[in-house]
Protein backbone atom coordinates (compact mmCIF):
# COMPACT_ATOMS: atom_id res chain seq x y z
CA UNK A 1 0.00 0.00 0.00
CA UNK A 2 0.93 3.33 -0.72
CA UNK A 3 0.39 7.19 0.17
CA UNK A 4 0.62 10.75 -0.93
CA UNK A 5 -0.26 13.61 0.91
CA UNK A 6 -0.48 17.67 1.12
CA UNK A 7 0.52 19.40 3.75
CA UNK A 8 -0.28 23.36 3.92
CA UNK A 9 2.85 24.87 3.97
CA UNK A 10 4.55 22.31 1.66
CA UNK A 11 4.44 22.11 -2.29
CA UNK A 12 4.02 18.92 -4.48
CA UNK A 13 2.06 15.83 -3.09
CA UNK A 14 3.85 15.20 -0.28
CA UNK A 15 -0.84 1.85 3.55
CA UNK A 16 -1.90 -22.45 15.20
CA UNK A 17 -4.12 -21.59 18.06
CA UNK A 18 -6.31 -18.58 18.74
CA UNK A 19 -5.45 -16.17 21.84
CA UNK A 20 -6.45 -13.57 23.91
CA UNK A 21 -3.44 -10.97 24.04
CA UNK A 22 -3.31 -8.79 26.88
CA UNK A 23 -0.57 -6.22 27.27
CA UNK A 24 0.33 -3.36 29.68
CA UNK A 25 -1.38 0.01 28.38
CA UNK A 26 0.27 2.65 26.71
CA UNK A 27 0.27 5.49 29.47
CA UNK A 28 -2.37 8.37 28.85
CA UNK A 29 -1.80 11.90 28.75
CA UNK A 30 -4.23 14.46 30.09
CA UNK A 31 -4.72 15.58 26.23
CA UNK A 32 -5.46 12.19 24.95
CA UNK A 33 -8.15 11.89 28.13
CA UNK A 34 -9.34 15.49 27.70
CA UNK A 35 -10.16 15.31 23.73
CA UNK A 36 -11.64 12.29 24.38
CA UNK A 37 -13.89 13.39 26.76
CA UNK A 38 -14.61 16.21 24.68
CA UNK A 39 -15.61 14.40 22.29
CA UNK A 40 -18.35 12.48 23.38
CA UNK A 41 -21.90 13.81 24.00
CA UNK A 42 -23.15 11.79 26.38
CA UNK A 43 -20.48 12.07 29.38
CA UNK A 44 -22.44 8.93 30.54
CA UNK A 45 -21.70 6.13 27.36
CA UNK A 46 -19.39 3.33 28.14
CA UNK A 47 -17.52 3.27 25.04
CA UNK A 48 -15.81 -0.19 26.53
CA UNK A 49 -19.24 -1.84 26.49
CA UNK A 50 -19.37 -1.96 22.45
CA UNK A 51 -15.49 -2.62 22.06
CA UNK A 52 -15.14 -6.05 20.26
CA UNK A 53 -11.60 -6.23 21.07
CA UNK A 54 -12.85 -6.63 25.00
CA UNK A 55 -13.10 -10.22 25.82
CA UNK A 56 -12.69 -11.60 22.87
CA UNK A 57 -10.40 -14.77 21.67
CA UNK A 58 -8.57 -13.10 18.89
CA UNK A 59 -8.24 -15.59 15.35
CA UNK A 60 -4.83 -16.47 14.47
CA UNK A 61 -4.32 -16.78 11.07
CA UNK A 62 -2.95 -20.17 10.05
CA UNK A 63 -1.66 -19.21 6.45
CA UNK A 64 0.84 -16.43 7.87
CA UNK A 65 2.10 -18.93 11.03
CA UNK A 66 3.18 -21.23 8.22
CA UNK A 67 4.67 -18.31 6.73
CA UNK A 68 6.12 -17.06 9.83
CA UNK A 69 7.30 -20.95 10.28
CA UNK A 70 8.65 -21.30 7.31
CA UNK A 71 11.22 -18.15 7.43
CA UNK A 72 12.18 -19.81 11.24
CA UNK A 73 12.86 -22.95 9.10
CA UNK A 74 15.62 -20.78 7.06
CA UNK A 75 17.27 -19.22 9.62
CA UNK A 76 17.79 -21.23 12.69
CA UNK A 77 20.14 -18.99 14.25
CA UNK A 78 16.61 -16.36 15.03
CA UNK A 79 14.16 -19.16 15.08
CA UNK A 80 13.13 -19.23 18.63
CA UNK A 81 12.44 -15.24 18.17
CA UNK A 82 11.03 -15.34 14.94
CA UNK A 83 8.15 -18.35 15.94
CA UNK A 84 7.07 -15.69 19.21
CA UNK A 85 5.50 -14.05 16.20
CA UNK A 86 2.85 -16.76 15.44
CA UNK A 87 0.69 -16.43 17.97
CA UNK A 88 0.23 -13.30 17.25
CA UNK A 89 -3.38 -12.31 15.58
CA UNK A 90 -3.41 -10.37 12.18
CA UNK A 91 -6.24 -8.96 9.63
CA UNK A 92 -7.07 -10.95 7.02
CA UNK A 93 -7.34 -9.01 3.63
CA UNK A 94 -10.22 -9.84 1.13
CA UNK A 95 -8.53 -8.04 -2.40
CA UNK A 96 -9.91 -9.82 -4.99
CA UNK A 97 -13.44 -11.11 -5.47
CA UNK A 98 -12.05 -14.83 -6.08
CA UNK A 99 -10.58 -13.88 -2.11
CA UNK A 100 -14.28 -12.85 -1.01
CA UNK A 101 -15.72 -16.36 -1.55
CA UNK A 102 -13.54 -17.70 1.46
CA UNK A 103 -14.39 -15.44 4.21
CA UNK A 104 -16.54 -18.33 5.42
CA UNK A 105 -13.51 -20.92 5.16
CA UNK A 106 -12.04 -17.94 7.29
CA UNK A 107 -14.70 -17.70 9.84
CA UNK A 108 -15.18 -21.65 9.86
CA UNK A 109 -11.39 -21.27 10.76
CA UNK A 110 -11.79 -19.20 13.72
CA UNK A 111 -14.75 -21.14 15.17
CA UNK A 112 -12.65 -24.12 15.77
CA UNK A 113 -9.70 -22.10 17.42
CA UNK A 114 -12.13 -21.27 20.28
CA UNK A 115 -11.79 -22.35 23.57
CA UNK A 116 -12.42 -21.00 26.90
CA UNK A 117 -16.20 -19.92 26.14
CA UNK A 118 -15.10 -16.22 24.94
CA UNK A 119 -16.00 -14.88 22.06
CA UNK A 120 -13.70 -14.96 18.45
CA UNK A 121 -13.09 -12.22 17.18
CA UNK A 122 -11.78 -12.34 13.45
CA UNK A 123 -10.22 -8.74 11.57
CA UNK A 124 -10.60 -8.20 8.11
CA UNK A 125 -9.58 -5.59 5.87
CA UNK A 126 -12.35 -5.32 2.47
CA UNK A 127 -10.15 -3.98 -0.45
CA UNK A 128 -11.81 -3.82 -3.94
CA UNK A 129 -12.82 -0.71 -4.48
CA UNK A 130 -12.88 0.23 -8.32
CA UNK A 131 -9.52 2.28 -9.45
CA UNK A 132 -8.07 1.35 -5.94
CA UNK A 133 -5.24 2.85 -4.83
CA UNK A 134 -5.97 5.53 -7.68
CA UNK A 135 -2.62 7.81 -6.84
CA UNK A 136 -0.10 4.96 -7.11
CA UNK A 137 0.48 1.89 -9.00
CA UNK A 138 1.69 -1.51 -6.43
CA UNK A 139 -1.71 -1.77 -4.99
CA UNK A 140 -3.80 -1.55 -8.36
CA UNK A 141 -6.75 -3.59 -8.19
CA UNK A 142 -9.08 -5.66 -10.44
CA UNK A 143 -12.18 -3.65 -10.85
CA UNK A 144 -12.00 -0.01 -13.37
CA UNK A 145 -14.36 2.94 -12.78
CA UNK A 146 -15.21 2.67 -16.84
CA UNK A 147 -15.98 -1.15 -16.80
CA UNK A 148 -18.40 -1.64 -14.82
CA UNK A 149 -16.19 -1.88 -11.78
CA UNK A 150 -18.73 0.38 -9.46
CA UNK A 151 -22.24 -2.41 -10.16
CA UNK A 152 -19.21 -5.36 -9.36
CA UNK A 153 -18.09 -4.10 -6.46
CA UNK A 154 -21.65 -4.06 -4.80
CA UNK A 155 -22.88 -6.94 -6.35
CA UNK A 156 -19.75 -10.07 -6.36
CA UNK A 157 -16.93 -8.22 -3.61
CA UNK A 158 -19.71 -6.94 -0.91
CA UNK A 159 -22.89 -8.55 -0.83
CA UNK A 160 -21.34 -12.26 -1.25
CA UNK A 161 -19.06 -10.97 1.92
CA UNK A 162 -22.46 -9.77 3.86
CA UNK A 163 -24.32 -13.11 2.94
CA UNK A 164 -20.90 -14.68 4.70
CA UNK A 165 -20.45 -12.36 7.77
CA UNK A 166 -24.66 -13.64 8.78
CA UNK A 167 -23.91 -17.11 8.66
CA UNK A 168 -21.73 -16.86 11.70
CA UNK A 169 -24.20 -14.33 14.04
CA UNK A 170 -22.24 -15.83 16.91
CA UNK A 171 -18.55 -14.61 16.05
CA UNK A 172 -17.12 -10.95 16.47
CA UNK A 173 -16.28 -9.73 13.06
CA UNK A 174 -14.33 -6.27 12.26
CA UNK A 175 -14.81 -5.01 9.03
CA UNK A 176 -12.17 -2.20 7.91
CA UNK A 177 -13.19 -0.51 4.64
CA UNK A 178 -10.97 0.54 2.12
CA UNK A 179 -7.78 1.85 2.99
CA UNK A 180 -6.37 4.66 1.24
CA UNK A 181 -9.35 5.43 -0.50
CA UNK A 182 -11.53 8.32 0.98
CA UNK A 183 -7.67 10.02 1.98
CA UNK A 184 -7.55 10.53 -1.90
CA UNK A 185 -10.32 12.45 -2.24
CA UNK A 186 -8.78 15.12 0.14
CA UNK A 187 -5.42 15.09 -1.70
CA UNK A 188 -5.38 13.55 -4.62
CA UNK A 189 -8.25 14.19 -7.16
CA UNK A 190 -5.44 16.30 -9.72
CA UNK A 191 -4.69 12.89 -10.58
CA UNK A 192 -6.80 11.47 -13.73
CA UNK A 193 -7.59 7.88 -12.04
CA UNK A 194 -8.57 9.56 -8.42
CA UNK A 195 -11.25 12.04 -10.33
CA UNK A 196 -12.54 9.47 -12.19
CA UNK A 197 -13.21 7.66 -9.05
CA UNK A 198 -14.54 9.87 -6.50
CA UNK A 199 -17.79 8.88 -7.38
CA UNK A 200 -17.64 5.31 -7.27
CA UNK A 201 -15.21 5.41 -4.25
CA UNK A 202 -18.13 7.59 -2.28
CA UNK A 203 -21.20 5.35 -2.80
CA UNK A 204 -19.04 2.72 -2.71
CA UNK A 205 -18.40 2.65 0.13
CA UNK A 206 -21.62 3.89 1.66
CA UNK A 207 -23.20 0.77 0.00
CA UNK A 208 -20.63 -1.91 1.99
CA UNK A 209 -21.42 0.42 5.39
CA UNK A 210 -25.52 -0.30 4.58
CA UNK A 211 -24.82 -4.12 3.43
CA UNK A 212 -22.39 -4.89 6.08
CA UNK A 213 -24.33 -3.49 9.62
CA UNK A 214 -25.66 -6.59 11.10
CA UNK A 215 -25.42 -7.58 14.80
CA UNK A 216 -21.77 -8.88 15.01
CA UNK A 217 -20.05 -6.55 13.15
CA UNK A 218 -17.96 -3.27 14.09
CA UNK A 219 -17.06 -1.90 11.11
CA UNK A 220 -14.31 0.97 10.75
CA UNK A 221 -13.50 3.32 7.97
CA UNK A 222 -9.79 4.15 6.40
CA UNK A 223 -8.57 7.19 8.06
CA UNK A 224 -5.55 7.56 6.73
CA UNK A 225 -3.04 8.33 9.62
CA UNK A 226 -0.88 11.32 10.70
CA UNK A 227 1.96 11.71 8.14
CA UNK A 228 -0.64 12.33 5.10
CA UNK A 229 -3.80 14.29 6.92
CA UNK A 230 -2.63 15.49 9.47
CA UNK A 231 -2.24 18.60 8.72
CA UNK A 232 -5.07 21.65 9.39
CA UNK A 233 -6.02 21.57 6.09
CA UNK A 234 -6.69 17.80 5.60
CA UNK A 235 -8.24 16.82 8.64
CA UNK A 236 -11.53 19.13 8.35
CA UNK A 237 -11.85 18.05 4.28
CA UNK A 238 -11.49 14.53 5.46
CA UNK A 239 -13.84 14.19 8.52
CA UNK A 240 -16.27 16.48 6.13
CA UNK A 241 -16.27 13.18 3.44
CA UNK A 242 -16.72 10.60 6.73
CA UNK A 243 -19.90 12.69 7.27
CA UNK A 244 -21.08 12.75 3.36
CA UNK A 245 -20.35 9.16 3.17
CA UNK A 246 -22.27 8.05 6.49
CA UNK A 247 -25.29 10.23 5.33
CA UNK A 248 -25.51 8.10 2.19
CA UNK A 249 -24.86 5.20 4.23
CA UNK A 250 -28.08 5.82 6.23
CA UNK A 251 -26.09 7.34 9.27
CA UNK A 252 -23.01 7.27 11.49
CA UNK A 253 -24.28 5.07 13.82
CA UNK A 254 -23.56 2.43 11.56
CA UNK A 255 -19.90 2.34 11.90
CA UNK A 256 -18.14 1.69 15.40
CA UNK A 257 -15.20 3.98 14.16
CA UNK A 258 -12.14 4.08 12.64
CA UNK A 259 -8.84 2.68 11.75
CA UNK A 260 -5.30 4.12 11.12
CA UNK A 261 -1.67 3.82 10.33
CA UNK A 262 -2.86 1.00 7.82
CA UNK A 263 0.43 -0.49 6.64
CA UNK A 264 2.12 2.22 7.53
CA UNK A 265 4.88 2.79 10.02
CA UNK A 266 3.97 6.18 12.07
CA UNK A 267 4.87 5.91 15.69
CA UNK A 268 2.60 5.97 18.62
CA UNK A 269 4.02 9.09 20.88
CA UNK A 270 7.47 9.16 19.78
CA UNK A 271 6.67 12.60 18.24
CA UNK A 272 8.21 11.43 15.05
CA UNK A 273 6.92 14.16 12.69
CA UNK A 274 8.42 17.38 14.59
CA UNK A 275 11.41 15.90 12.62
CA UNK A 276 9.81 14.97 8.92
CA UNK A 277 7.17 17.78 9.22
CA UNK A 278 7.60 20.54 11.76
CA UNK A 279 4.47 22.56 9.99
CA UNK A 280 1.94 19.23 10.74
CA UNK A 281 0.29 19.41 14.18
CA UNK A 282 0.12 16.01 14.47
CA UNK A 283 3.26 14.23 14.63
CA UNK A 284 2.81 10.94 16.00
CA UNK A 285 -0.01 8.64 15.36
CA UNK A 286 -2.15 9.21 18.79
CA UNK A 287 -1.86 12.80 18.39
CA UNK A 288 -3.62 12.68 15.28
CA UNK A 289 -6.22 9.92 16.62
CA UNK A 290 -7.56 12.76 19.27
CA UNK A 291 -6.98 15.62 16.64
CA UNK A 292 -9.38 13.25 14.50
CA UNK A 293 -11.88 12.80 16.84
CA UNK A 294 -12.41 16.20 17.83
CA UNK A 295 -12.57 17.05 13.56
CA UNK A 296 -15.20 14.40 13.17
CA UNK A 297 -17.37 16.05 16.54
CA UNK A 298 -16.80 19.25 14.87
CA UNK A 299 -18.64 17.36 11.79
CA UNK A 300 -20.94 15.58 13.43
CA UNK A 301 -19.44 12.37 13.54
CA UNK A 302 -19.18 11.57 17.16
CA UNK A 303 -18.67 8.78 19.72
CA UNK A 304 -16.37 7.29 17.34
CA UNK A 305 -13.42 5.18 18.52
CA UNK A 306 -10.38 4.17 16.77
CA UNK A 307 -7.83 0.73 15.61
CA UNK A 308 -4.23 1.66 15.30
CA UNK A 309 -2.66 -0.01 13.31
CA UNK A 310 0.65 -1.09 15.06
CA UNK A 311 2.23 -4.07 13.03
CA UNK A 312 5.54 -1.87 11.45
CA UNK A 313 5.50 1.38 14.14
CA UNK A 314 8.03 0.32 16.64
CA UNK A 315 10.66 2.20 15.75
CA UNK A 316 11.31 6.01 14.16
CA UNK A 317 13.53 5.09 11.33
CA UNK A 318 12.50 7.28 8.22
CA UNK A 319 13.66 10.22 6.06
CA UNK A 320 10.52 11.38 4.97
CA UNK A 321 6.98 10.89 5.49
CA UNK A 322 6.39 10.27 1.97
CA UNK A 323 8.21 7.60 1.92
CA UNK A 324 6.01 4.32 2.66
CA UNK A 325 7.24 1.59 0.43
CA UNK A 326 8.95 -1.58 2.61
CA UNK A 327 11.38 1.24 4.87
CA UNK A 328 14.45 0.00 6.28
CA UNK A 329 14.73 -0.49 9.58
CA UNK A 330 11.45 -1.08 10.58
CA UNK A 331 10.16 -2.94 13.64
CA UNK A 332 7.55 -4.57 14.82
CA UNK A 333 5.22 -2.19 17.23
CA UNK A 334 3.04 -2.67 19.82
CA UNK A 335 1.28 -6.01 20.11
CA UNK A 336 -2.46 -6.80 19.59
CA UNK A 337 -3.90 -5.41 22.70
CA UNK A 338 -7.84 -4.40 23.40
CA UNK A 339 -8.59 -1.00 24.60
CA UNK A 340 -4.62 0.56 25.27
CA UNK A 341 -5.76 4.13 25.38
CA UNK A 342 -8.33 6.40 25.80
CA UNK A 343 -10.50 6.44 22.39
CA UNK A 344 -8.16 3.49 21.15
CA UNK A 345 -10.54 -0.04 21.12
CA UNK A 346 -7.50 -1.92 19.79
CA UNK A 347 -3.75 -1.80 18.56
CA UNK A 348 -4.35 -4.35 16.06
CA UNK A 349 -1.24 -5.94 13.25
CA UNK A 350 -3.95 -4.54 10.50
CA UNK A 351 -0.88 -5.64 7.74
CA UNK A 352 0.63 -8.53 8.15
CA UNK A 353 4.23 -8.15 9.04
CA UNK A 354 6.44 -9.57 6.57
CA UNK A 355 4.37 -8.99 3.24
CA UNK A 356 5.68 -6.52 0.94
CA UNK A 357 4.18 -2.96 -0.12
CA UNK A 358 5.24 -3.21 -3.57
CA UNK A 359 8.21 -4.10 -6.19
CA UNK A 360 11.56 -2.63 -6.11
CA UNK A 361 12.02 -3.96 -9.64
CA UNK A 362 11.08 -0.78 -12.30
CA UNK A 363 11.26 -3.59 -14.84
CA UNK A 364 7.77 -5.53 -13.26
CA UNK A 365 4.30 -4.64 -13.37
CA UNK A 366 2.77 -2.70 -11.00
CA UNK A 367 6.15 -1.13 -10.02
CA UNK A 368 5.77 2.38 -8.03
CA UNK A 369 8.93 4.78 -7.95
CA UNK A 370 8.06 4.92 -4.15
CA UNK A 371 9.48 1.72 -3.81
CA UNK A 372 13.15 2.30 -4.75
CA UNK A 373 13.41 5.68 -2.26
CA UNK A 374 15.88 6.28 -0.48
CA UNK A 375 14.44 4.56 2.71
CA UNK A 376 12.87 1.67 0.82
CA UNK A 377 14.26 -1.77 0.99
CA UNK A 378 15.87 -3.30 -2.33
CA UNK A 379 14.94 -6.92 -3.54
CA UNK A 380 11.38 -6.72 -2.79
CA UNK A 381 8.61 -8.76 -4.32
CA UNK A 382 5.44 -7.88 -5.85
CA UNK A 383 2.58 -5.74 -2.74
CA UNK A 384 1.42 -8.51 -0.39
CA UNK A 385 3.81 -11.33 -1.57
CA UNK A 386 6.18 -12.69 1.56
CA UNK A 387 9.36 -10.83 1.99
CA UNK A 388 11.53 -12.54 4.18
CA UNK A 389 14.70 -10.78 4.94
CA UNK A 390 12.56 -7.92 5.68
CA UNK A 391 10.19 -9.75 8.01
CA UNK A 392 13.35 -10.82 9.68
CA UNK A 393 14.16 -7.13 10.09
CA UNK A 394 11.16 -6.39 11.66
CA UNK A 395 11.44 -9.13 14.31
CA UNK A 396 15.26 -7.64 14.71
CA UNK A 397 13.86 -4.26 15.44
CA UNK A 398 10.53 -5.17 17.13
CA UNK A 399 9.85 -2.51 19.74
CA UNK A 400 9.12 -4.06 22.39
CA UNK A 401 11.42 -6.44 21.89
CA UNK A 402 10.15 -9.53 21.28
Amino acid sequence: MKFTYCALSAVGLVACSGVTISEPPQPVTSTTQSAFTAANDDPALDPAAHNPFIGSQFYVNADYARQVEATAARHPSQAERIRKVEVYPTAVWIDSIERAKTVAQTLTAAASQASGGKPMLAVFVLYDLPNRDCSANSSSGELLVGQGGEERYQREFIDVIARQFAEFPDQRIVAILEPDSLANLVTNLQVARCAQAESAYLNSIAYAISKLTLPNVSIYLDAAHAGWTGWNGNRPKLAQLFGDVLRRAGGAQKIRGFATNVSNYNTLTAAEGRRLGPTNPCPDELTYVTQMADELRRAGVTNKRFIVDTSRNGRAVRKSWGNWCNIKGAGLGQRPQAAPTPGVDAYFWVKPPGESDGISDASQPRFDKACLSADSTPDAPQAGQWFDAYFVGLVDNASPPL
